[in-house]
């Protein structure tokens, strides 16, 4: 499977069962800055990330990654604290394309700004696979990759209690913007 083919929409299990085909990756093919995009599933939060101007991840080292950057008004890049966000109700929030949610939330973005790193890097057993999966410092958060070629995964968002995974994909940003 491209990366292109990955960005057709497809139900849950078909996403599953790429994802089940994809190779696992390290922890050393996750360092560096990457650039998030939507994987539509059908999922509540298909399109909301992008609506509020979601950039992607940075990953420093294993023990360092910043989970959730935004972009902000002006371009700026915002790291954000997922502890502030209302990360309880996002299997209940409506997908929405509204371009009045992303500017309140650009205008948010400076009082949920974190200046430390938010998750860590560490291997696990996901879906009979051992591979990457970036871990959320204070919510039971597990963002799980497969590698799709080189410089793109699909990510898989594992949160306790939530009815459907979010699937999402990463492409590795060659300069940091």
């Amino acid at each position: 499977m491209t990366a292109r083919e990955s960005t057709l929409p497809m139900t849950t299990a078909q996403a599953l069962a790429l994802y089940d085909r994809l190779e696992p990756v390290s922890i050393d093919f996750m360092l560096g800055a990457w650039q998030g995009s939507g994987f539509a599933t059908g999922h509540p939060l298909d399109g909301v990330l992008e609506t509020c101007h979601w950039h992607g991840k940075r990953f420093h080292d294993a023990d360092h990654v910043d989970p959730l950057v935004f972009r902000g008004l002006g371009g700026k890049l915002h790291r954000l604290n997922p502890a502030l966000m209302p990360m309880g109700m996002l299997d209940s929030v409506p997908a929405t394309d509204s371009p009045l949610l992303g500017r309140a939330f650009q205008l948010l973005m400076p009082i949920l700004q974190t200046r430390r790193s938010r998750a860590r890097l560490r291997m696990i057993e996901y879906r009979g696979q051992t591979t990457a999966a970036m871990l959320y410092d204070d919510l039971p958060i597990n963002d799980v990759f497969r590698k799709l070629d080189d410089d793109n995964v699909l990510g898989i968002m594992d949160l306790k209690g939530m009815a459907q995974p979010f699937f999402f994909r990463l492409r590795r940003e060659q300069f940091p913007s």
